[in-house]
C-alpha cells in the first residue's frame, strides 16, 4: 500500500472485538496497520501523535473515557481529515442519533457479520454515511419525534467528570501543559477535552470557559 494513511485505529475495551476488527481491516479492506486502544484517552494520544497517519478510527461508545457524544464531536473537530465511525453493541435510537449528530461518518452495530461489517466500512471509506437499517424500521411516529429530542440532548449535554476536572484547572489558570501534567494526560488528549468542554459550555475560548466555569463551580459549592 503506497497510501501513507492506510493505518486504522480501533478503540474498544473488548479485546476480542479488536482482534476481529483487525482481521476485517487488514484482510478485507487493505489497511497496512491497525493501532489498538482500550480507552478514549489512549485513542486520543494515538490520533494526536506526531505522525498523524490514521485514516480511519473506529470507536466504541462503552469504553472507558467515552462519556458522551461530545467526545465524538470533539474528535471530528480536532481531526477533520480522519474518517470516524462508531462501532457499538447498542442499537438504541437515541445513541445512534446522538452519535450521528456529533458528525461521525457512520454507526456500525457490532452484531453485523464480517461480510456486512466489511460493506459498512467500505461505504464509510468511500465517503458515505453508514446508518444501520434498524433506524429505518422504527415506527413513523417515533421517528418524527426523536430528532428534536436528540438535538435538545446534544445541546444540553452535562459535563463529564473529566471535563469538570479540566474546567477546574482552567479556572485556576493552568495551561494545557500544566493540565496534562496534573491529570496524567497527553497534551493532545487535553485539547480534545477542551474542544468538548467549549462545545458543552457554548463558548469559543478558554477565557470565556474560565468565566463560565467560575460561576458554575461557585454555584455547585453553595
Amino acid at each position: 500500500m503506497s497510501d501513507p494513511r492506510r493505518t486504522a485505529l480501533v478503540a474498544d475495551d473488548d479485546e476480542f472485538f479488536r482482534m476481529a476488527a483487525r482481521v476485517v481491516l487488514t484482510g478485507r479492506l487493505g489497511f497496512a496497520d491497525v493501532t489498538e486502544c482500550d480507552s478514549f484517552d489512549s485513542a486520543m494520544e494515538q490520533l494526536g501523535g506526531p505522525e498523524r497517519r490514521v485514516g480511519l478510527a473506529l470507536m466504541d461508545l462503552a469504553m472507558p473515557g467515552m462519556e458522551s457524544a461530545a467526545n465524538l464531536a470533539a474528535v471530528r473537530e480536532c481531526f477533520p481529515d480522519i474518517r470516524v465511525a462508531v462501532v457499538s453493541a447498542s442499537e438504541r435510537r437515541e445513541d445512534i442519533l446522538l452519535a450521528l449528530a456529533s458528525g461521525v461518518h457512520g454507526y456500525v452495530p457490532k452484531r453485523l457479520g464480517i461480510g456486512e461489517m466489511t460493506q459498512a466500512l467500505e461505504a464509510i471509506l468511500n465517503g458515505q454515511i453508514y446508518v444501520p437499517s434498524s433506524l429505518a424500521q422504527l415506527p413513523a411516529a417515533s421517528a418524527s419525534a426523536a430528532p428534536p429530542a436528540a438535538e435538545e440532548a446534544t445541546a444540553s449535554l452535562p459535563l463529564t467528570p473529566r471535563q469538570r476536572d479540566v474546567l477546574e484547572l482552567i479556572v485556576r489558570g493552568q495551561s494545557n501543559k500544566e493540565i496534562a501534567r496534573t491529570l496524567g494526560l497527553g497534551e493532545g488528549t487535553v485539547k480534545i477535552h477542551l474542544a468538548a468542554l467549549f462545545r458543552n459550555l457554548g463558548v469559543a475560548n478558554r477565557a470565556s470557559a474560565a468565566v463560565v466555569g467560575a460561576r458554575l463551580l461557585q454555584g455547585n459549592e453553595r
